[in-house]
This record gives structure tokens, sequence and C-alpha cells, in this order.
């Protein structure tokens, strides 16, 4: 079976400090993973390397088999890989719908003609409002990014990124500053994402992570420590030695 996502011997150095090595990690259709480790383990490098924010000093990165190591953020992205960040990236000053609907607009080649155009566009506007029901986010469409829950902004955020139509969506940290009382919103909503969507969670809300991920990646100064079940994982004694045992997340 053809991986969704793999990547091969992935390597990054800046001069003599290695932050990525020789990392070797697949994504199945429909795979629900989570990559953790403490701080400073090169997780956001290893994502920033797969999305093309950074190139590798060496190895290779495929999306549904096709090699995209060398190709940019927007052609990635065209072929299946959608990711959310750490920080919100939304627009405050304009509408949970605008935000989406421009995506939409964007992803069927539309962008510039942006507002004007989008909404004239009843099928555009359609399938951004279709996307909010489903993310919960329906009865927020009309009013602004900065009069919602911060959780609910994180939840708008992974509209944004599915209506890129993706086949790998990569969550960079979903729970992250969203107050405990609003995350178990963020999992429901991750547990009815599309079963044929290959799902990378970043995160260090282990709650989270043991809730969601039906395996695992451990990543310990940019090398993969191990992969498994989260059971696997979790009953590993090396696991527990530098990454449950500290008192830090990263």
């Amino acid at each position: 079976m053809t991986s969704l996502l793999e990547t091969r011997q992935l390597s990054k150095s800046f001069g003599a400090l290695v932050v990525t090595s020789d990392v070797d990690f697949r994504l199945e259709t429909g795979a629900r993973h989570a990559l953790i480790g403490p701080n400073g383990a090169g997780k956001t490098t290893l994502i920033n390397l797969i999305t093309g924010r950074l190139q590798p000093s060496r190895g290779n990165i495929l999306i549904a088999g096709e090699d995209v190591t060398s190709t940019s953020q927007a052609a990635r992205v065209k072929r299946g890989l959608g990711r959310t960040f750490q920080i919100n990236m939304l627009f405050r000053e304009l509408t949970v719908l605008e935000n989406v609907v421009m995506t939409v607009s964007e992803h069927r080649g539309r962008a510039g003609d942006m507002f004007r155009y989008a909404f004239s566009r009843r099928d555009i506007v359609a399938e951004a409002y279709e996307l909010l029901e489903r993310l919960r986010l329906g009865e927020d469409a009309l009013r602004k990014v900065r009069e919602i829950a911060y959780g609910r902004q994180r939840l708008v955020e992974i509209a944004i990124a599915l209506a890129l139509k993706p086949k790998v969506l990569l969550l960079d940290e979903p729970a992250a500053g969203v107050p405990s009382a609003e995350s178990q919103l963020i999992l429901d909503v991750m547990a009815e994402l599309p079963p044929d969507i290959a799902v990378l969670i970043i995160e260090h809300d282990m709650d989270l992570v043991m809730r969601f991920a039906q395996r695992i990646t451990v990543l310990v100064q940019g090398a993969v420590l191990t992969e498994g079940t989260p059971a696997e994982v979790m009953a590993d004694p090396r696991v527990r030695e530098v990454y449950l045992g500290e008192h830090h997340h990263g």
C-alpha cells in the first residue's frame, strides 16, 4: 500500500547542529497518529520540513508516493497536505465565514477575486458554511474571529485546513492555549474528521494524545526513539525516562 505521507532518512542540520536525524516515518490512509517528545525534540522542525517551510539537508518526503522534497509549500498543499499552526493565523477582524470562504475560493483558483466574487457564488458560500456546520461552528459564522472563544478559533483553523481538501492533515498543538473545558470539543471534532484523511497531531497534552491516537511516534533530539500503539509507547521505559518523567513537555 502506498503511504499518504512518508519521510525517508529525513535530516536537517544548521552547521554542526543536527536538529533532525534520519527520520523514517509513514502515514497510511485513515491514520490517527501523534508525534510527541520533550522540549527541543525537533517536532516543529520535522513538521516544517514536511510542509516545505524548511529544506532538508538530506532525505526525501513523499506525498501519496510522489517525491515532493524540492517542491514549494503551495505545491505540497495542492498535492494534499494541510496543516494548522501552534499560533493562531486567522484574520481576526473578519468573520468566521469570511475566513473560510477565502480559503474555499483560493482552492478553486479564484483567490484573485476574493470577497466580491466569492460571496456572489452561492456554491462557495454553501461549501464554506457546510464546513463550519460540520465543525459545530455554524452559529459563529457571522461573528468576527476575535469575538469567539479561543478553542473555537482553533476549530476555525481546522475548517480552513479542511477547505483545502487535504489527504494528510497536520495539526500542530490543536489544544495549545485552549481552556480544558473547550479541549473536549476539539477532541470530539477531531474524532469526526473524514476517515479517508490521515491525521497527525503534534501535541503535549498527553490526555488528548491518548484519547485520539492509534499510533504514537516519540521524537528525541531529532531522531525517532520509538513508535507503536499508545499502550506500547507508554510501557517503554525509555519513554518514561526521557519524556513522561519530565515536568515539561514540548
